[in-house]
């Protein structure tokens, strides 16, 4: 089942980790010293923040699903659209290892399709996925040109 994700760079974390847990009548189920993450059922969202740096503001958007046959699955779907994608296999940022892709919308806004493999201690562990992402994303990549593209017809 999806799940949407959306991820935004606040100013400050305790302000914004104080505004979202009054919106959504809960505390965040991740929080960390630059980073909280809520896991709503209605709706059913993951909602992140993060104060790293970067433009204030939405940083992406996405769908987060429970499987890789499900992750596959979009990718395909993506695929058939003719969307242009970049594949992350074992992307490890935003506290979490995931096989994922990204794709950027007509406005420019990057689109994250994953499936979380399990936690990590660290932001951005992936140091060389780091150095390929926009200031402030967790993992996106800088573009999605199809010259940095590899389209396959099946995932990875």
């Amino acid at each position: 089942m999806k799940r949407f994700h959306v991820h935004v760079v606040v100013p400050t974390l305790d302000e914004g980790v104080r505004f979202y847990s009054g919106l959504f009548g809960a505390g965040p189920t991740v929080l960390k010293d630059d980073y909280a993450k809520w896991m709503l059922e209605d709706p059913r969202v993951n909602f992140a923040i993060s104060a790293r740096g970067g433009e204030v503001g939405v940083n992406h958007l996405g769908f987060q699903v429970d499987s890789d046959d499900e992750l596959a699955s979009l990718r395909e779907q993506a695929f058939a659209a003719s969307v242009d994608i970049v594949d992350r296999r074992g992307a490890q940022c935003c506290y979490a290892s995931s096989n994922k892709y990204w794709a950027k919308d007509p406005a420019g806004v990057p689109w994250e399709t994953y499936h979380t493999l399990g936690e990590i201690p660290l932001y951005g562990a992936d140091s060389s996925q780091r150095e390929e992402t926009q200031s402030g994303a967790c993992c996106a990549p800088v573009s999605t040109t199809p010259t940095t593209i590899e389209r396959k017809t099946t995932c990875c």
